[in-house]
C-alpha cells in the first residue's frame, strides 16, 4: 500500500492507496509521527510521499524512512508530466499534483483543473501532457474578508452559498456579489480557455467544489480527490514506473 500525507495549512490529509484505489481517506487538525505509527501498526505500506506547504516535516519524515521507501515531495521530484512552469520552485504542490492526478484519469486530453479552496487556481495541461501553468485569484472567503478589512463600514460576512441576485440590505449585497460574481468570473475563466484549447475537459475540486457544481454553465467533472490521485501517481512513477 501507499501512503499519501498532503499537509496543508489548516490540516492534513491522510490518504491510504491499494494500487491506484482508496482504501482509508483521514483528515487530522494536527497529525504528528505518533499519528503515523498507527498506519504501520494496522496496515502494509510499501510507500509514501509526503507534501507540505511549508510546515517543517522533518520528524515526519525521518519516522516515514524507517518504515518505508518515502518522497517528500519537491520541485526536483520526478513528474509523469511535463512541467512547463516558468519558476518549479514556486508552484504550490497541490496545483502540479492535482495536473498530474487529472492528466493520469483524462490522457490525452487538453484539461483545466479548476481548484476553489482559500484562492482559486486555474491550471491547464495539455493533450501533449505538458503542465503549462494558469492564474491564481482569490477565493470566496477571502474575498468576504478582504471587504470587510479594506473599508471602513462593510460587516465581516461568514460564507453563503445563498445568492440573492438583488442584495435588499448590506449584507445580502455583499453575497450576492461575492457569490454571484465568483460564478461570473469562473464561468469567464472556462469560457477563455475552451476558446485556447480544443476540446477542453474541466475539473473542479477544492473545499468549495460543491457551490461549484451545479452552477456553472460549462458541463465539469467534481474530483474531490484529484491532489491524492495525482500525489499517489507520483509517488507510483518514481518508485514503480521509472525504474
Amino acid at each position: 500500500m501507499n501512503l499519501i500525507i498532503d499537509i496543508g495549512n489548516t490540516n492534513t490529509k491522510v490518504i491510504l492507496f491499494e494500487k491506484e484505489e482508496i482504501i482509508r481517506n483521514d483528515r487530522y487538525d494536527f497529525f504528528d509521527e505518533k499519528d503515523l505509527q498507527y498506519y504501520f501498526v494496522k496496515y502494509h505500506i510499501k510507500a509514501a510521499i509526503v507534501s507540505s506547504v511549508g510546515i517543517d516535516e522533518s520528524k515526519l519524515i525521518k519516522t516515514l524512512e524507517k518504515n518505508c521507501s518515502t518522497i517528500k515531495f519537491d520541485h526536483n521530484t520526478l513528474l509523469p508530466v511535463k512541467n512547463r512552469y516558468r519558476t518549479p520552485e514556486t508552484l504550490g504542490k497541490d496545483r502540479i499534483a492535482a495536473a498530474v492526478g487529472a492528466e493520469h484519469e483524462f490522457k490525452g486530453s487538453n484539461i483545466l483543473i479548476i481548484d476553489a479552496g482559500t484562492c482559486v487556481t486555474y491550471d491547464i495541461v495539455s493533450d501533449k501532457g505538458e503542465y503549462l501553468g494558469g492564474a491564481i485569484a482569490p477565493g470566496k472567503n477571502m474575498r468576504f474578508k478582504a471587504m470587510h478589512a479594506f473599508t471602513e463600514r462593510l460587516p465581516l460576512i461568514l460564507q453563503s452559498d445563498t445568492s440573492p441576485v438583488i442584495g435588499d440590505d448590506t449584507k445580502n449585497s455583499i453575497i450576492a456579489g461575492v457569490n454571484n460574481g465568483i460564478i461570473c468570473e469562473v464561468d469567464g475563466m472556462i469560457t477563455f480557455y475552451k476558446e485556447l484549447f480544443e476540446n477542453l475537459i474541466v475539473i473542479v475540486t477544492g473545499g468549495d467544489m460543491n457551490y461549484f457544481d451545479n452552477k456553472l454553465k460549462s458541463n465539469i467533472f467534481a474530483r474531490s480527490n484529484v491532489v491524492a490521485l495525482g500525489l499517489n501517481k507520483i509517488l507510483r512513477y518514481h518508485f514503480e514506473e521509472n525504474n
